[in-house]
Formats: structure tokens, sequence, C-alpha cells
């Protein structure tokens, strides 16, 4: 039996969500879990200004009244006085989960020294695990999925590989992923038998 998880997408940007320019970042997580994610899925999208107040209430409302159980976040993790995205997420937090936001800043140093700049944060909220993720879609990806050799091995994991585990840790439902994209890890005991 395969439970249809909720996943909610939050865009944070001021000039994209009063129409300045299209936004890129719910397109590009939609496109990489549709490419990702081997479980049924349904995304709840927002589209929000650099607002504390307004992202607090778009996360509360997507964990609590949508029934989300994962929170994806794109955009407001810089140290600019408008960047207020992980703060947001730690205020709703009912626990931080500080290794994601290390590896995220580790997977980025490889490509740009400002990775060090970010304040990516994740956190836990009831059942559900929320993450900040970066703004621009080709760093959505590398966080997501890690860096890979030429040889296609992985040489850096990315963030995913440890979310659908974490899931299972904090009560949501069972995650699967397409290994050829992301490869999630669980220990032996806490894998399923592929629905068949």
């Amino acid at each position: 039996m395969s439970d249809t998880i909720r996943i909610g997408l939050v865009s944070v940007s001021d000039r994209a969500s009063s129409g300045v320019y299209e936004d890129k970042g719910l397109p590009a997580l939609e496109e990489w879990l549709g490419r990702a994610l081997a479980s049924p899925f349904e995304t709840h999208k927002r589209l929000i200004p650099d607002e504390r107040h307004a992202i607090e209430a778009a996360l509360k409302e997507l964990v609590d009244e949508q029934g989300c159980s994962l929170v994806l976040t794109t955009g407001g993790t810089g140290p600019a006085v408008r960047d207020v995205t992980p703060d947001a997420t730690l205020a709703v937090a009912d626990r931080e989960m500080p290794g994601f936001g290390e590896q995220m800043r580790q997977i980025s140093l490889n490509f740009v020294p400002t990775a060090i700049l970010s304040r990516q944060v994740a956190v836990v909220r009831g059942k559900a695990l929320i993450i900040n993720l970066p703004g621009q879609p080709k760093s959505i990806q590398e966080t997501l999925e890690g860096l890979r050799a030429a040889d296609g091995t992985q040489k850096v994991h990315g963030i995913f590989a440890a979310v659908p585990y974490c899931l299972d840790l904090i009560g949501a439902p069972y995650l699967e992923t397409h290994d050829a994209v992301c490869k999630a890890f669980r220990p032996k005991s806490a894998v399923r038998p592929k629905a068949g």
C-alpha cells in the first residue's frame, strides 16, 4: 500500500511574488521531484515575498492544515536584511536538523566560495520535515542530488538521500526514489519490499 505524500513548495522572492520577473524556484523543484520520486506525491505551491510573518504563516498552513510531510523552500537564505527564510523556519520548528544545512553548504562550496554566506536550515515540525534550499535552479539540483564523478559514481552525497529515512523516523509516509537520480539511504531493517 502506497500513501500519496503531500509536499509543500515555497518560493520566497519579493520580485517574483510581485510579478517583476518569473519565478524559477517552484518549476525547478517540481521538475526535480518529478524525476527523483518513485512514490506518488502531490504538491502544494506558494509564491510569497521576503516577509517573515508571511513565510511563517505559509509553513504552518502547509504542515498543519494541508498535511504536508515535506516542505521545501527556495530563496531568502543569505545574509541580506530581507533574507529571513531561515529565521521564519526556525520560528515554526519543534527541532532543528543541522546536518542538512551543513551538507548543503559543503556541496555548494565545490562551486562558489560564497556558499559559506548561506544560512539554510532544516527543521522538524510535528511529523513534517522543512528544508531551506538555495534560490537558483542549478544549485537546487546540486544540493538535492549531490556531485558525481566523470564516471557517474557519487562523489558527494546530496541531502535528499537522507530525506526518506528522516521522514520514516518522524512518522511521515514512506517515500521511495529513483536510484538513477537520487539513491535514498535506509538501514536494511527500514527498507520495505517494493510494491509489485
